[in-house]
């Protein structure tokens, strides 16, 4: 074991717990006022949720066992999992650190999933969901992905969570999205967050917390960790760079949101190849995403009537399946171990599109499933009255501001 290793891991999983509470604030800002602690609860409840099935079920279907796509039950509630020795030989990390590092990634990845159906989900549906959701989508992914299954099987590689976190909770929001239908003034009227200075606060900590998602999977502090650190924040910066020209040249100014949301896109789009792409392939990546996001938000969401109200596809899943293609284009063997097309390995690329492809089908046919099931037994959706008065009070007896009356539209 390495005390160092220990040291770089335990902080690392800190920054990734902080990003879930700065996914609420980022959500909350984007939402109207008399949704903002409906939002936010969506967001935090994962907190608890997620990782009290963890401790329970969780770690042991992701990481133990040799199965194709899912876990065994050989460590239910941590049993044998050591605090003092690694999950391997090679280990330089305890499994307890390891195990609790990876529970990190499951609370962000659900909380995500809320973006989608902000303003007009029932609370306890949206709760029911995601707990299912984590046994039947992200613990089989992150097996297949992680664990040595299917996934891992075929070639594929995920350095920290383009399959495994961003692609699976984007389409899955998606599809809860179209379940649960529109907002009740979808494409009537303008939607505007209600706090941007929520969504600088909310996006500084994603951001910051992202060094330790990213720069943390290389489980030790060494080479590895140092280059998925220069690849995320030079991603997230190209991005946002991106995303302020392209409002630059067709608004004619670049907005506070737009800055933020360009950041978040880039951070996504390296993720999943943080720890195995050239630095300034990480420049490519990001200064390409911004456009493709965009353009699907503010182009394709509306052509299909989608009503994916903080783009949790449009951002997470749409960056994220590119993110994985680019991995399979820039990954070079020198740095990560793998060569991708751009370098000879053409392997590579054709396994990152397989694997792109089947966590969309796998996440969207479960989740839709899911939902359907919950719908038989709970009301997913508010009332139009219920709508209208804000969730805040409806689903929580509070409010955010003690002068607002829940009646803005």
């Amino acid at each position: 074991m390495s005390s160092g290793d220990s040291a770089f891991i335990l902080i690392c999983s800190a920054m990734v717990f902080l990003m879930t509470p700065g996914l609420a604030f980022f959500y909350g800002g984007l939402e109207r006022r008399k949704n903002i602690l409906n939002t936010m609860m969506m967001a935090i409840c994962v907190l608890g949720l997620a990782s009290v099935i963890w401790i329970a079920v969780g770690y042991t279907l992701s990481f133990s066992g040799e199965g194709s796509f899912i876990g065994n039950l050989d460590k239910l509630f941590f049993n044998g999992v050591s605090v003092s020795s690694g999950i391997n030989k090679d280990a330089t990390i305890p499994e307890g650190l390891f195990a609790g590092f990876q529970m990190m990634f499951s609370l962000i990845t659900a909380a995500i999933i809320t973006g989608a159906v902000v303003g007009r989900m029932k609370f306890g549906a949206i709760f029911t969901f995601i707990g299912f959701w984590l046994l039947f989508v992200y613990y089989p992914l992150a097996h297949m992905v992680w664990g040595g299954g299917f996934l891992a099987d075929i070639g594929s590689i995920d350095f920290a969570g383009g399959n495994v976190v961003h692609i699976s909770s984007g389409v899955s929001g998606l599809v809860l999205a179209i379940v649960v239908g529109k907002r009740r003034e979808y494409r009537k009227l303008e939607y505007r967050p209600h706090n941007i200075p929520f969504v600088v606060l909310g996006a500084g900590l994603l951001w910051f917390g992202w060094f330790g998602f990213n720069a943390g999977s290389a489980l030790g502090a060494n080479g590895t960790a140092v280059q998925a650190f220069l690849t995320t924040n030079t991603a997230a910066a190209s991005a946002m760079l991106s995303w302020m020209l392209i409002e630059k040249l067709t608004t004619g100014k670049p907005t506070v949101v737009g800055a933020c949301t360009g950041g978040v896109v880039g951070l996504v789009a390296i993720t999943p190849g943080a720890g195995f792409v050239p630095l300034w392939s990480s420049l490519v990546i990001g200064f390409i995403v911004s456009p493709i996001c965009y353009y699907f938000i503010s182009v394709v969401k509306g052509k299909f009537g989608l009503d994916d109200a903080l783009d949790a596809f449009g951002c997470h899943g749409v960056g994220g399946i590119f993110g994985g293609i680019a991995t399979g284009i820039f990954a070079q063997k020198s740095i990560g171990g793998y060569d991708g097309l751009l370098f000879g390995g053409g392997k590579l690329f054709i396994a990152q599109l397989e694997s792109v492809v089947f966590t969309l089908l796998y996440a969207s046919i479960v989740s839709l499933i899911l939902i359907s099931i919950i719908k038989l037994f709970m009301p997913i959706r508010v009332s139009e009255k219920e709508e209208i008065r804000g969730l805040d009070l409806i689903e929580h007896d509070e409010t955010a501001y003690p002068t607002f009356m829940g009646m803005d539209s």
